[in-house]
């Protein structure tokens, strides 16, 4: 397996996110003293040749703890703050953000840019236990959502259903999201533990997965959410960040405090795919390139972005019929 690796000294990776636009193009959030305290960078990263170089990057006065790439501009992006803060960053020109919005009371740990034609929405979950919809001049949000119980670790947009987002949250809690309606739709006891993550299907809309501080990645069909549809265990440490391939329906991606990378194919009696191990230090952020089959690219709390196609996934046996 060939690796390209960014070293970022004294910054701690937290988020990773491909652009939708470029395919060598990569946003990587990442905090001082592992986001405990000091300041925050938002780094954008191209693959090239011989490895990764740096485009752009940007210093925050807290930690940065997520990042999302517009859908309609491919020069902008949001991240997430620790002083409860969203910016907004023009990779194009600007050395300050070209707004910032400041209405969680606390930690900004997910931000997220809805995929829908059309619907041109960001969505914020905070440590303050509330999420907001925000249009993308964040000039002020647009809704507020109330309903959980604990700290909201993860808000991702349906690409299915306009208007319909999932979050999941410390109280073990998933749910879904009416934008439209301000309303909690679906609350899901999904995990006894803190749920850190949780993505959507890309090719079913009924489909989301969760990963938790209880080592596990549940995944759910939401027509029917007395149990799990697959429960993957493997992990030997809360689950950072889980992520559905864009190019199989039933493969998808864990990352976990455990130092791994795991990807899994639930459809498969033995899911566990392959583990990769080739971090030091918690491994926070993930994603798969829409653009580029089958690669990957994952941050850690060891300073390094790192980008490469597992081996299980380069055979070419995934395809989206499986």
């Amino acid at each position: 397996m060939m690796t390209k690796v960014f070293r970022s000294p004294a910054h701690h990776g937290y988020a990773v996110e491909v652009s939708p636009f470029i395919p060598n193009r990569v946003a990587c959030a990442a905090s001082q003293y592992y986001g405990l305290a000091g300041c925050g960078t938002l780094l954008v990263l191209d693959e090239t040749e011989t490895g990764v170089s740096l485009v752009r990057s940007w210093q925050w006065s807290d930690g940065l703890f997520d990042v999302a790439w517009s859908e309609a501009n491919e020069h902008l992006l949001v991240a997430g703050g620790g002083d409860g803060s969203l910016q907004l960053w023009d990779v194009a020109n600007h050395n300050t953000p070209l707004r910032v919005a400041k209405e969680h009371a606390q930690e900004v740990y997910s931000v997220d840019w809805s995929q829908i034609r059309g619907e041109n929405l960001l969505v914020s979950g905070s440590w303050d236990q509330t999420a907001k919809v925000w249009d993308p001049a964040l000039t002020q949000s647009l809704t507020t959502l109330r309903g959980h119980e604990g700290v909201i670790y993860s808000t991702i947009w349906s690409p299915h259903i306009p208007g319909c987002f999932a979050s999941a949250s410390g109280d073990g809690t998933l749910r879904v999201w009416d934008v439209k309606a301000a309303a909690c739709r679906l609350a899901v006891p999904a995990h006894k533990a803190e749920i850190l993550s949780c993505d959507w299907c890309k090719y079913d809309q009924n489909i989301v997965a969760t990963g938790a501080v209880d080592c596990s990645v549940c995944v759910w069909d939401l027509r029917n959410v007395r149990q799990p549809v697959s429960q993957l265990g493997g992990h030997r440490y809360a689950i950072r960040r889980v992520k559905f391939s864009p190019y199989s329906k039933t493969v998808l991606a864990s990352c976990s405090y455990d130092f791994t990378v795991r990807f899994w194919d639930f459809s498969r009696n033995q899911p566990l795919l392959e583990t990769v191990e080739h971090h030091s230090e918690f491994v926070c952020g993930l994603d798969f390139n829409l653009h580029v089959p089958n690669q990957v690219v994952d941050c850690s709390w060891d300073e390094t972005v790192k980008i490469y196609t597992p081996a299980c996934l380069n055979a070419g046996t995934q395809s989206t019929t499986t």
